[in-house]
């Protein structure tokens, strides 16, 4: 009996020391948790003091939190497109939403053809992870090709609801009228449905490394909230103080010479003339000014409890030590109405089923190249490696997140082989990385700013705006003037030629294709 017992007690050590090595060895799971249309200042925070966010302000706590972090794209395809491949869009050609806008006969300029799906063929994040012994599974919105076999052949293994449209079929109640969502209950909805769907997903998967999309329709429109949560906002909004300044700003079109100041817009929206809620014959549109949608502060909140729901299951099963989490939203918030159709007309009673939310201090929202339609939240989470309870302020973009993954896990890449790059360093606490500047390229006119087509770069303070119509510019400093308030294009005419030539130059090197004239205008 005395010689047993060293010889149990060995067994029990080598069990234990082989239990170690194997956790120390398991690949580490990714959550990468999309919101669609969530704006900068739509989180508590990142200033939010209307809507709910206690997950995600808690996420913010654990991990490293953005303040310069910027889409791709103002709209949601072509950001989508990004993250997935680190290029940009325009690398991809797919600088607009699918199937993308119409060209109108106002227009003096043609919208640029664009790929109908994310181009096969390219090292998409799903597929690399795949290779590398990770299950793959996207659940919600992809809208990045119609073909029903696009995300199998983009690498994923799973895709409910099998929708390729960029917004819930039916809504967000049940029933959805979307395959592999025919089941659910009467009072479903369907941010709470995507998520328990992913946690299965988790408890299917967590003895092995996955890769989890979850990719919300939320928030974007239609704006239906959860009933419970639409009660909660409607009566806290009765029993706050009222808003100041004008519930509504108008902005007009950013190559008008000479450029209209936001005072005058200021004046003009209280004019009869702009009563309404349209495009107006100045091509000038109204931007919301205050975060007070309840059906909209009902849907953050659901968002919120999503992430908090997958965040304790992470907990729940003993795998968020090695699980890295990120949450980002593809554009800014709708602040301005989508203007499909430019003769549309919204009436006063359905305000709060056009326009969303308020992107204060920035300027305009989705559909513009103003810091409201790209700068988004951003937080990662990267347990026993990244940084926790950190903010960092350096400008970083979606193409940057294939790059920064594959070394988080490192997985060999070539940075010749993207357009972003790694931002490993920022989350272990430096506060630099190896870029001078950050591009835009959208040669289309948008849905909720009339006349928008053009470009942007930022580089350190300064960004510059390029609008294709007439070679207009606007510079502003971020770091002065984050409402962008103010165009230096004439005060500091050398840093704008400077961003200018620097523009043209990355256009160039991608192969960006440009708007040609467009021969149906009709001079109005």
């Amino acid at each position: 009996m005395k010689c047993k017992l060293p010889i149990i007690l060995l067994l029990v050590t080598s069990i234990m020391v082989s239990c170690t090595k194997q956790k120390e060895k398991q690949k580490p799971n990714i959550v990468l948790f999309l919101v669609d249309d969530l704006g900068w200042t739509d989180v508590g925070c990142y200033g939010s003091s209307f809507y709910e966010t206690p997950n995600i302000d808690q996420l913010a706590q654990d991990g490293v939190r953005f303040t310069n972090a910027y889409a791709a794209c103002h709209v949601c395809s072509p950001t989508r497109a990004s993250l997935l491949t680190g290029k940009y869009p325009a690398t991809l050609n797919l600088t607009d939403w699918l199937t993308g806008r119409r060209d109108f006969p106002f227009q003096k300029l043609k919208n640029v053809a664009i790929n109908q799906h994310l181009p096969y063929g390219q090292n998409t994040l799903p597929k690399v992870l795949k290779q590398n012994g990770y299950e793959t599974a996207i659940y919600g919105k992809w809208h990045l090709g119609e073909d029903s076999l696009s995300t199998q052949r983009q690498g994923f293994d799973i895709h409910i609801p099998d929708w390729n449209k960029g917004w819930p079929k039916e809504g967000y109640h049940y029933p959805y009228g979307m395959k592999g969502l025919e089941t659910g209950k009467k009072s479903e909805y369907l941010t709470d449905r995507m998520t328990d769907e992913s946690l299965n997903f988790i408890e299917k998967n967590k003895d092995k490394p996955f890769f989890l999309y979850l990719s919300h329709f939320a928030v974007h429109d239609p704006i239906e909230g959860r009933p419970d949560l639409v009660e909660k906002y409607s009566a806290r909004l009765k029993n706050s103080k009222e808003l100041k300044g004008q519930p509504y700003i108008l902005e007009g079109r950013p190559s008008d010479e000479p450029q209209i100041s936001r005072n005058t817009l200021n004046q003009m929206v209280q004019n009869q003339t702009y009563s309404g809620y349209q495009v107006f014959p100045d091509e000038t549109v109204k931007i919301k000014q205050h975060q007070d949608n309840v059906e909209f502060a009902a849907m953050v909140e659901s968002m919120d409890e999503s992430m908090g729901r997958v965040l304790q299951k992470l907990k729940d099963i003993g795998i968020d030590d090695h699980t890295l989490v990120i949450f980002y939203s593809d554009n800014g918030g709708m602040s301005a109405a989508n203007f499909w159709d430019p003769e549309r007309t919204i009436p006063k009673t359905e305000l709060d089923k056009a326009y969303a939310t308020s992107n204060l201090p920035l300027r305009a929202g989705k559909g513009w190249l103003y810091e409201g339609g790209i700068r988004v939240p951003l937080i990662i989470k990267w347990p026993g490696e990244g940084m926790q309870a950190a903010v960092s302020d350096v400008p970083v973009t979606s193409p940057d997140f294939l790059p920064t993954i594959l070394e988080m896990l490192n997985i060999e890449y070539s940075s010749a082989d993207y357009d972003g790059v790694s931002i490993v360093p920022l989350l272990k606490g430096h506060n630099q990385i190896d870029r001078d500047a950050i591009f835009w390229h959208f040669p289309h006119y948008s849905n909720h700013g009339m006349q928008s087509p053009g470009g942007a770069v930022r580089s350190g303070n300064y960004k510059l705006l390029e609008y294709y119509e007439d070679g207009t510019i606007q510079l502003f400093n971020l770091k002065d003037d984050i409402g962008e308030h103010h165009n230096l294009a004439t005060a500091e005419p050398e840093k704008a030629q400077a961003l200018l030539h620097k523009l043209h130059k990355w256009r160039k090197s991608v192969g960006a294709k440009m708007m040609e004239p467009n021969p149906d205008y009709n001079g109005l």
